[in-house]
C-alpha cells in the first residue's frame, strides 16, 4: 500500500512518488490524473521517461498556455535525469506554475538524491511506494485491496491468495478484483482454492507445509513445480524457515486457546490451529535439525553452494525426516 504524506491533495503543485513498486507508482500517477481530470476534463497529461526530459523541455511544458489549460507532467525514473535537467527541475520547484501538477517518480536510492532532497525541501506531496519484499506486507496489501472494494475476505482467504499468487502485486490486485467481481458474500479459503488451486500447488508455502508435515515426496514435487514456475529459491528458504520456527514456537508455548496463544506468539488464531496439526511427530531435537537444514539451504541459495536446487531438496528431505522424529 502506498503511504502518503500529510499533504494529501493529489492536485498539489508537486507530487513525489518514491519507491520501486511499479503498481504503487502507477497508482500514484493515476490518482493525480483522475483528480486533475475531475477538476478539468480537458487536462493535458504528458508522461515522460527520464531520457525524454531534456534540458529546456520542462520549461516548454510548463510555460503559460493561451487556453490556460490544466496540465499534469509525469517524469518517470527521475533519479536518472541528467545534471542539466536536474537544474531545470530544481529551478521549477522553487516557483511551480499554476494549474500544473508535476509528478516525479523516484526510486528513492542514493542515485539522484539531490533531486529527491530538493523536492522534499520544496514541500512536495510525497507518496511512498516501497517494494513489498515481506510476506506480511503482501498480506496487508491484499487485505487493504478487499477493504477498498467494500468486500469481506477471511484471514485464511487472504493468506491463501498470497500463497497462491506470490510476490507480484499486479497479479494479487488482479486476483482480488476477479474474486470481488465473481463471488457474492464473504470470500473464504475454499473460494480462493477453487480459483487458484493450480497456482497454490506451486507456491513456496505449499513446499513448507508439506515438508513440516513429513510428506517428503509431495514437498519435493511442490518444490520442483515452484522452481519451474519461477519462484525465487530465497522465497522458498524463507517459507521453510517460517514453517519450522512456527513448529518450534508452538511446541514450547504453554497450552491454551488459539486466541491466547495467538497473542503470545504473534500468530493469527487460524495459523495456531494449522501448526498444531502439523507439529505431530516433532521433537525439540527435530526442530534443531530442521533449523540447521534451513540455514544450510539459505547459505546455498545465496551463493554459498553451486546448486541452489540441490540445497533446497536436501533441506526439504531433512525437514520431512525431522517431522517424523517422534517415536523413532
Amino acid at each position: 500500500m502506498a503511504r502518503k504524506s500529510a499533504n494529501d491533495d493529489p492536485l498539489a503543485a508537486v507530487t513525489l512518488a518514491v519507491g520501486q513498486e511499479e503498481l504503487l507508482l502507477d497508482r500514484a500517477v493515476r490518482e493525480v490524473v483522475v483528480a486533475a481530470r475531475a477538476a478539468d476534463a480537458d487536462t493535458d497529461v504528458r508522461d515522460l521517461t527520464s531520457d525524454q526530459l531534456q534540458p529546456g523541455t520542462l520549461a516548454e511544458l510548463t510555460s503559460p498556455s493561451l487556453f490556460s489549460e490544466r496540465k499534469v507532467v509525469v517524469v518517470r525514473n527521475a533519479q536518472d535525469l541528467s545534471a542539466d535537467t536536474v537544474k531545470d527541475v530544481k529551478a521549477y520547484l522553487s516557483a511551480p506554475a499554476e494549474e500544473i501538477t508535476l509528478v516525479l517518480l523516484h526510486a528513492g536510492q542514493a542515485k539522484g538524491k539531490a533531486l529527491l532532497d530538493a523536492a522534499r525541501k520544496a514541500g512536495a506531496r510525497e507518496v511512498a511506494c516501497p517494494k513489498m519484499t515481506k510476506p506480511a506486507d503482501r498480506l496487508a496489501f491484499v487485505r487493504q485491496e478487499f477493504r477498498a472494494t467494500g468486500r469481506s475476505a477471511t484471514p485464511e482467504a487472504c493468506q491463501a491468495l498470497v500463497d497462491a499468487i506470490g510476490s507480484d502485486l499486479r497479479e494479487l490486485a488482479s486476483a482480488v478484483s476477479q474474486l470481488v467481481a465473481d463471488v457474492e458474500g464473504t470470500i473464504d479459503e475454499a473460494v480462493v482454492g477453487r480459483y487458484y488451486t493450480g497456482r497454490a500447488e506451486a507456491s513456496s508455502f505449499t513446499v513448507a507445509d508439506r515438508a513440516v508435515e513429513g510428506r517428503a515426496a509431495e514437498a519435493l514435487e511442490a518444490l520442483r513445480w515452484s522452481l519451474a514456475t519461477g519462484v525465487a529459491p530465497v522465497l522458498i528458504t524463507s517459507a521453510l524457515a517460517q514453517g519450522v520456527r512456527a513448529i518450534g514456537k508452538l511446541s514450547s508455548a504453554r497450552g491454551g486457546r488459539p486466541a491466547d496463544l495467538a497473542r503470545e506468539l504473534g500468530m493469527p488464531p487460524w495459523k495456531i490451529d494449522r501448526v498444531r496439526q502439523q507439529m505431530r511427530g516433532w521433537t525439540p531435537d527435530g526442530v534443531s535439525v530442521a533449523l540447521r537444514a534451513v540455514a544450510e539451504a539459505d547459505a546455498g541459495v545465496k551463493g554459498g553452494g553451486d546448486d541452489p536446487e540441490y540445497a533446497l531438496e536436501k533441506a526439504v528431505v531433512a525437514i520431512a525426516r525431522a517431522a517424523r522424529s517422534r517415536g523413532r
